[in-house]
């Protein structure tokens, strides 16, 4: 499978998942926390590749799950959540959080697509220069930039369900 078909199952795989959990108000529950993490554990036992540690393989995954944690962090920013007066928390995600991350979703699909049409030349320069040793490190690290976007969220909202669950008592 080519890496643009990879980008798009694993691309398309989060953002149908996340959206189905996430928008509008729901309810924060075990299984809606775990739902995303299994379809990332899916996804990454379908088309990761052994951890490539040669020259700056390492590096280079380890960058995209630096930016999965960033981007992560910002989606968990956009799920604002409350108490009902039942105690159950809630988060509520609009428009402006799906959008986020259809751009999100649709910019790794477009630069593995950029990279087998516009710009494959720049792309093999970079990875001679760089030391990577192949597109099995660009797929992991776009593979780990959305476990770590996944479970960035995750763990943003499990913490404010503890403290808005604490701040009941």
């Amino acid at each position: 499978m080519s890496g643009f078909m990879i980008t798009l199952v694993v691309s398309g795989t989060v953002l149908v998942v996340i959206l189905a959990s996430d928008l509008g108000r729901r309810r924060i529950t075990t299984m809606r926390l775990i739902r995303p993490l299994i379809a990332v554990a899916v996804v990454m036992v379908l088309f990761f590749h052994t951890p490539k540690l040669d020259g700056n393989d390492l590096s280079l995954q380890l960058v995209g799950v630096g930016i999965g944690v960033i981007l992560g962090l910002t989606a968990g920013a956009m799920l604002p959540a409350h108490r009902d007066s039942s105690g159950q928390v809630y988060t509520r995600a609009g428009v402006l959080y799906a959008l986020f991350w259809l751009v999100m979703s649709a910019a790794r699909v477009l630069f593995v697509y950029g990279i087998e049409h516009w710009y494959t030349a720049d792309i093999i320069k970079f990875a001679v220069k760089y030391r990577i040793s192949g597109p099995e490190v660009f797929s992991n690290s776009l593979v780990l930039m959305a476990l770590a976007t996944v479970l960035a969220r995750t763990v943003v909202v499990m913490n404010r369900r503890r403290r808005l669950r604490i701040t009941a008592r």
